[in-house]
């Protein structure tokens, strides 16, 4: 493509050279250097690649994109384009290079600090039960008409993005589903997509610190700019920090909730458990009138659940679609049942802090278990307060816990539960609990000495695939290994 084509609706400057030029490929990372490649010069929050300039030029570069002046002195023959942003310039030229997909697939965002990946999942399972061919990108990976990869971000690069989007549109979706973290609108990943639909679930101080955002007040409200990028909001009218996350909104708003004022409200929902079972069931009222069965717990589920029925009303889905949809949705890694025992309930959920350790035993107590147990430990190289908050939550809210690893990276298991103990003691210096080093002895340990009525929680880890030991990933996906276990030893 030339580089006039590729630089089309982007503001720019020719320092040098011609928009002549053929582009093979748009690179962001020096190491890709290579002929006949474009390098766009990004400042990050840790190192400014208009530093590697030179070098990319010298493996074959042919034109830079740059965010301001750089010494082109030994670079009389490369092209130099000049732009306020280089984010926004990137993934605009992202966009050109593979032909705009975005434009021709329907549009869905999410955005919010909790449930946005079950809410993804919810409004992914009503959309194929209505025959639409969905391709979605989040948390847990990207998904698309049976392929799956795992991304390094929630919102991958704007580059990465478009060219998924391509392949969507190349394998035959209709539809791209994704989850839009602060970061990706902050860091202009999304800019240039206009959403037909973005969808708010809640909002509480998340990302706030070194490199991500200064304060709560900046990160809502870059959540908000989703709703100055499509045509109709779907948002929740029960939290708090909606009115204000909205300042400056531009679409037609469509709301959720379980107040009088909320386009699809829920009435009081009614908790459902068996073996293989653990959900809710509401019903819906005001814009439409309706039964809904999740196979999800707690009220959460049901708000996450009130969200994808509100965007498949607004995308004119047939009932039947919304019903199976929500009914048949599991999520690997969201409050997850494994069904390997009659005898007890097991699940495994992605809850790696204190406030969503305290959010998922609440709910879960609810059920009223003969045993609430819990499976937990905390990753290594991060924040000890974590250890000490999910410690005390978990010796205030569970019968018992089994203190284990999580992934270690390059701390000792030992120092790590060290820590986790004193927020134990702190919660409830009469708490039971046991510490087994070693997850997968842990995980045994769960099944052999579970009683009747037991619901367990395996946390931390939910979906992931592997452990982290010294930096070394090994496999270690928790439901397989619980199935394989339950086999092994014959339960039923």
């Amino acid at each position: 493509m030339k580089l006039e084509q590729l630089m089309e609706d982007v503001p720019f400057t020719l320092v040098q050279g011609t928009l002549e030029t053929e582009i093979e490929d748009i690179i962001y990372d020096s190491r890709k250097a290579a002929p006949g490649l474009l390098f766009v010069c990004i400042v990050g929050t840790q190192r400014d690649s208009h530093d590697l300039a030179a070098d990319c030029v010298a493996k074959g570069v042919n034109t830079l994109v740059i965010q301001h002046d750089i010494d082109l002195s030994a670079m009389p023959d490369v092209n130099v384009i000049k732009v306020e942003s280089s984010r926004y310039a990137m993934a605009k030229m992202s966009a050109n290079l593979f032909g705009n997909p975005s434009r021709q697939m329907t549009m869905i965002g999410v955005t919010g600090t909790k449930g946005k990946t079950t809410t993804t999942h919810m409004i992914k399972s009503v959309l194929e039960a209505a025959g639409r061919k969905v391709g979605m990108i989040g948390t847990n990976g990207i998904y698309f008409l049976g392929h799956h990869k795992e991304t390094a971000n929630t919102t991958p690069e704007s580059y990465e993005l478009q060219k998924t989007f391509r392949q969507f549109l190349d394998a035959g979706c209709d539809t791209a589903l994704m989850e839009v973290s602060s970061q990706g609108l902050m860091m202009d990943r999304v800019a240039g997509i206009h959403f037909h639909v973005g969808v708010f679930t809640n909002l509480s101080p998340d990302h706030i610190g070194p490199g991500e955002h200064k304060t709560f007040e900046e990160y809502r409200s870059w959540k908000g700019k989703l709703f100055q990028r499509c045509d109709i909001g779907v948002v929740n009218i029960d939290d708090a920090n909606t009115e204000a996350l909205l300042e400056g909104h531009t679409c037609q708003l469509v709301t959720y909730g379980r107040g009088e004022a909320a386009d699809y409200r829920a009435g009081e929902y009614q908790l459902l458990r068996t073996h293989d079972f653990l959900g809710v069931q509401f019903h819906v009222s005001g814009k439409d009138d309706m039964d809904v069965k999740v196979n999800m717990p707690g009220e959460f589920s049901v708000y996450n659940a009130l969200a994808a029925l509100a965007v498949g009303k607004v995308l004119g889905l047939p009932d039947e679609a919304i019903h199976e949809g929500l009914g048949k949705c599991v999520v690997k890694g969201r409050v997850e049942l494994v069904p390997i025992s009659k005898r007890f309930t097991i699940l495994l959920d992605y809850a790696h802090n204190e406030v969503s350790t305290e959010s998922l035993l609440t709910t879960l107590r609810a059920y009223h278990p003969h045993r609430l147990v819990v499976v937990f430990g905390c990753g290594g190289n991060r924040s000890k307060l974590r250890r000490y908050g999910m410690g005390e939550i978990c010796a205030k809210m569970a019968d018992f816990s089994i203190v284990t690893e999580d992934n270690n990276r390059f701390e000792k298991v030992e120092d790590i539960i060290a820590d986790i103990r004193v927020g134990m003691e702190k919660g409830n210096p009469d708490a039971k609990y046991i510490e087994i080093p070693d997850r997968l002895d842990a995980l045994h340990y769960a099944v052999d000495h579970a009683q009747e009525g037991d619901l367990i929680a395996v946390i931390g880890k939910g979906h992931e695939t592997y452990r982290d030991r010294e930096g070394v990933k090994t496999p270690f996906l928790e439901r397989e290994l619980l199935e394989e276990y339950a086999r092994q030893i014959g339960l039923e």
